[in-house]
């Protein structure tokens, strides 16, 4: 086997309770997301822009739709012998196989196939998060400050700090202090859960944690506790641009809306940094000759016959004659009849909605409540989890 400097291992696992009805059946990694892309997309276009060709997808909940989706990796130039796209599910071992259980006990179960590739470095990288970030640049800091772990941290506001692992750091950006969502955090110096580790350490702190019967085998809990505890050298990589984890419905909610206006937040059609996805073949979108179409991003095989504004609006959805969409997400296939009004609210896939149906999750319609809008700052909003 080809030896490479560095591997990524994405964590996709996660059962996205918070996100409710859009995980019902899916893994948050693979939510559709932005008019015609899924979260994952984000990660493995950061791979691929950053010059990362092996990648292995850790899955366990809901997975089916996320290993169609992911394929050979085609998608993403990531479909390559000595190297690629590895779809890694819990297995069966000689020794009985187990869920994983934790974020270190999915990549300690998978050291033999980080081994197969023997690399100086493992970057490791969560499958739900919106943003665009180099990781070779990430890198070259690391192999500069000769390292143990790099960790990407992010600026928050002081009133979310308490929800994230928290660092304090010197001058040069060495870690002085880490602690994961503390209820009085003395710094807002967040980690991404963006992590590049020296191979050779990670290893030994994975077996050591295994080990520990009373570990919840995390990385923000437990990995890098020990290895500050153990004198490693862990450094942040300071990260400005845009971030957001989209674990809860409010956060999935305007993660979507950045992407609108006209300067948005996230540029979608950025040739130095394309978002990269498996291509579906679909007709143009359709607006009707009474159609009022403003701020919107609506992706094709699309109907609009109303009026939609400032909204999300995926493949194949249907807007009725007389329908009014504003600030919402309608998602692949739902279908809004004549006279339906949805304000602030995401409409789930295949969906039908009828004229007077109350906003309700049975009924295909998750509410954003407007009190949670206009409880989060601004300065908030951006990073809300």
């Amino acid at each position: 086997m080809e030896q490479k400097e560095w591997i990524a291992m994405v964590l996709a696992g996660g059962q996205g309770t918070r996100l409710g009805a859009l995980t019902k059946e899916i893994a948050k990694p693979a939510v559709p997301f932005g008019g015609q892309y899924r979260i994952i997309d984000f990660t493995l276009s950061n791979c691929s822009n950053s010059g990362l060709d092996t990648v292995g997808i850790l899955t366990q909940y809901q997975p089916l739709t996320l290993h169609a989706y992911v394929g050979n990796g085609a998608a993403w130039d990531l479909d390559r012998k000595g190297g690629g796209i590895h779809i890694l599910p819990p297995y069966a071992r000689e020794e009985g196989g187990k869920w994983y259980v934790g974020t270190a006990d999915a990549v300690y179960q998978n050291r033999e196939f980080i081994a197969r590739y023997r690399p100086q470095y493992v970057v490791i990288l969560s499958g739900d998060h919106i943003y665009k970030m180099d990781y070779s640049l990430m890198l070259e800091q690391h192999k500069r400050r000769q390292a143990d772990v790099t960790i990407g941290v992010r600026e928050v506001p002081w009133s979310e700090a308490s929800r994230f692992g928290i660092m304090e750091t010197m001058p040069d950006g060495k870690i002085a202090n880490f602690i994961e969502k503390p209820g009085c955090p003395k710094s807002n110096q967040a980690s991404m859960g963006v992590y590049i580790f020296s191979w050779n350490v990670l290893n030994q702190f994975l077996i050591k944690d295994a080990a520990q019967t009373g570990s919840a085998h995390d990385f923000g809990k437990n990995i890098i506790p020990a290895m500050l505890e153990g004198g490693r050298r862990l450094y942040a990589y300071r990260f400005a641009d845009y971030w957001k984890d989209v674990g809860t419905v409010f956060g999935y909610w305007q993660a979507n809306m950045d992407l609108l206006g006209d300067i948005p937040k996230v540029v979608l059609d950025d040739c130095s940094w394309p978002i990269y996805s498996p291509g579906i073949s679909m007709p143009p979108h359709y607006h009707g000759r009474a159609a009022k179409v403003s701020g919107s991003l609506v992706g094709g095989g699309a109907v609009v016959l109303g009026e939609v504004d400032r909204s999300v609006i995926f493949p194949g959805a249907y807007i009725g004659s007389g329908a009014t969409v504003k600030n919402s997400i309608v998602m692949p296939y739902a279908r809004l009849e004549p006279g339906v009004v949805i304000d602030n609210a995401i409409v789930s896939p295949h969906a039908v909605v009828t004229a007077g149906q109350a906003a309700r999750e049975e009924a295909g319609i998750i509410q954003v409540l407007p009190e949670t809008v206009a409880d989060t700052a601004p300065a908030q909003m951006e990073l809300a989890v």
